[in-house]
């Protein structure tokens, strides 16, 4: 298709053939948005090439960052294990020294004639477990409880096999009136049933008592220890 040069559509001539009408401006008009719109569509495929590749691009940088921060992070954790088995390794050796001020390792003679000596170590109390404090204080209030109220029913058959409260009845009957009163008895106010009713009363009570003071004393024990450095002992083995 060429124009002419005052703008208008030159007559197209074919080979060896007759010339041909020029098109009209309308399907020119078509052709030349149709070529724009193709020009445009690849524009913004090309564009949308360019931002899949960015977007690809940055996903790459920020996995590469990813991937060094785990290394960095697991750098660190291998060099705070090294530290504290390093640590670990000080401590057992410092332990096995002998404690300042302790007297010298004591050299004593075996059976077989062989001189044992003695090791010595400082160590401190630091830490109490709550929980192992509150679980062992219930189970021994628990036994203690029990053995409260078997004793006090044993002491109580014991008492009444041996004529206690006969004498007891008739020393107050004695004392109160000769026989024109009313016969005294001791067990309607100290009887069997009842001593062992409020014993079990008193051992419930001294359970839950013992239980909360024992686990508070733990609480308050490390607390004393985080400020002062908790209770000094000093073991010894021999070897």
């Amino acid at each position: 298709m060429a124009e002419s040069n005052d703008g208008s559509i030159a007559p197209r001539r074919s080979l060896g053939g007759p010339i041909l009408p020029p098109p009209p401006p309308e399907l020119a008009e078509d052709a030349r948005k149709a070529e724009e719109d193709k020009a445009a569509a690849e524009r913004a495929e090309a564009l949308r090439e360019a931002d899949k590749q960015a977007h690809a691009a940055e996903k790459q940088a920020r996995e590469s960052a990813r991937q060094q921060q785990a290394a960095e992070k697991q750098a660190q954790k291998e060099a705070q294990k090294q530290a504290a088995q390093q640590a670990k390794e000080a401590k057992r050796a410092r332990s096995a020294k002998p404690a300042r001020g302790a007297k010298a390792p004591v050299q004593a003679t075996g059976a077989a004639g062989a001189p044992r000596r003695t090791r010595r170590a400082q160590l401190r109390l630091v830490q109490i477990d709550a929980w192992s404090v509150m679980k062992t204080s219930f189970l021994l209030s628990i036994a203690l409880g029990i053995v409260l109220v078997v004793a006090v029913a044993i002491i109580m058959g014991v008492l009444g096999a041996a004529g206690v409260w006969d004498s007891i009845n008739s020393i107050v009957q004695q004392a109160v009136g000769g026989d024109s009163g009313k016969q005294f008895d001791i067990e309607q106010y100290v009887g069997t049933s009842r001593i062992i009713g409020f014993t079990m009363i008193v051992a419930v009570i001294d359970v839950i008592l013992i239980t909360a003071i024992a686990t508070l004393g733990a609480f308050l024990y490390n607390l004393a220890a985080a400020l002062l450095g908790g209770i000094e002992v000093t073991l010894a083995e021999d070897s």
